[in-house]
């Protein structure tokens, strides 16, 4: 007599049936494999989220800025820049804006009664009143240096310097210089200037009436054309500087936090490492199971095969036990990856991107596993006899 056909949909059904017979096994072994792939699904979603954000900041805040500062020469001495270098720089046709800081020998203290050495590694720089559309900088209280305040003791502070500072707000004084001098504003963070996050800024006339400043800049910042940017940097060190071209330093901003990118992507590869070796862990986990359940089994195996079950519908059984077992770890993981990347990228307010190709392959990594890890025990339990599986204990 021919046996009757199974329809995939009883394999499934006989298989889903098998797992419910040991929930507490079963949900232990999906365990591992949802970690697995939760653990890489959320390096790749974290990385490819902060990725995201670069480009929406870069977008925000231009690649296009470049800043010139002092190098050492050939000879190994420094070069002051020229205090006629912002103009020069200014001449050049792609260039769109110019502005520059100078840092002054001069320390900033909550008070007058600060210790001089407890200076907080905060720096006093004077600032041209232009700087915050040459760098993208916005203020987070206050206000910017206007003409009167860039004349008079006024001082902005960057991010970092206020919360060393520890100040309650704007209109307070600070201890600068040796003379008290009122502030003005705060800054919001610089992503492509964050020197200036730990600096107190104040005006040009300021710094130069009240602080010995000599007029030189220590750092020019400047905004060319996009499709020239490369052109205008191979030209600033001989504009910003004649006489001493190797002794300027050109920079551009924007590559550094690319680089920084392509730093913690390094460390996204050692994640992703330690996410298969879970991933693998779980596929164990779940071959082991398999393996205990055709044992456990062998009545079962051995009455279907008296009843007319073929070899090939007991390995189909097993497997799709083992199917259903990994499918279960990877949705389970693939939900729970997606969490924790949106959860992360809230808190860190960037755009939560989960890339769709890696959830469909998280899923099918774990389908290979269960197939991988279930081929064994399912064709072990295809080769029973009935006899031989009936008659054991």
């Amino acid at each position: 007599m021919k046996p009757a056909r199974l329809r995939p949909t009883d394999i499934v059904l006989l298989g889903a049936a098998g797992l419910r017979s040991r929930p507490l096994r079963v949900f232990l072994s999906a365990l591992g494999i949802a970690i697995g792939i939760a653990a890489m699904l959320a390096v790749v979603g974290i990385s490819t989220s902060s990725r995201a954000e670069l480009d929406r900041t870069l977008a925000q805040l231009g690649t296009n800025l470049l800043t010139v500062a002092p190098g050492e020469t050939l000879t190994g001495g420094d070069v002051a820049l020229p205090e006629e270098s912002i103009s020069m720089i200014g001449r050049i046709a792609p260039v769109e804006r110019v502005s520059a800081t100078a840092t002054l020998k001069a320390s900033v203290y909550r008070n007058d009664h600060v210790p001089r050495g407890q200076t907080s590694s905060l720096e006093v720089m004077a600032a041209h009143a232009d700087l915050p559309s040459t760098v993208g900088a916005t203020i987070h209280s206050g206000s910017w240096l206007t003409p009167a305040t860039a004349t008079y003791p006024g001082v902005v502070l960057g991010d970092t310097a206020a919360r060393r500072l520890d100040l309650p707000g704007v209109g307070v004084r600070v201890w600068l210089g040796g003379q008290w001098y009122t502030v003005v504003g705060v800054l919001d963070p610089v992503p492509l200037a964050p020197e200036l996050d730990s600096a107190a800024l104040v005006g040009w006339a300021s710094a130069q009436s009240y602080l010995d400043f000599d007029g030189h800049p220590t750092r020019v910042y400047l905004r060319a054309t996009e499709s020239q940017v490369a052109a205008v940097r191979d030209v600033l060190p001989r504009t910003a500087n004649p006489a001493e071209p190797s002794g300027v330093r050109v920079s551009r901003p924007s590559d550094a936090l690319a680089a920084k990118q392509a730093t913690d992507s390094a460390l996204n590869g050692l994640l992703l490492g330690l996410g298969a070796v879970a991933l693998v862990v779980g596929g164990v986990g779940v071959a082991n199971t398999m393996v205990i359940s055709v044992l456990e089994r062998r009545g079962e195996i051995g009455l279907r095969r008296s009843l007319g079950a073929t070899r090939r519908q007991i390995r189909g059984q097993f497997l799709a036990e083992s199917l259903l077992l990994s499918a279960l770890g990877g949705a389970g993981g693939t939900v729970l990856g997606s969490t924790v990347t949106g959860v992360y990228a809230y808190t860190q307010e960037w755009p939560t991107v989960v890339p769709p190709i890696a959830m469909a392959g998280g899923l099918g990594v774990t389908l290979l596993i269960g197939a991988v890890a279930g081929l064994y025990p399912a064709i072990r339990a295809s080769r029973l006899s009935p006899t031989e599986a009936l008659a054991t204990p």
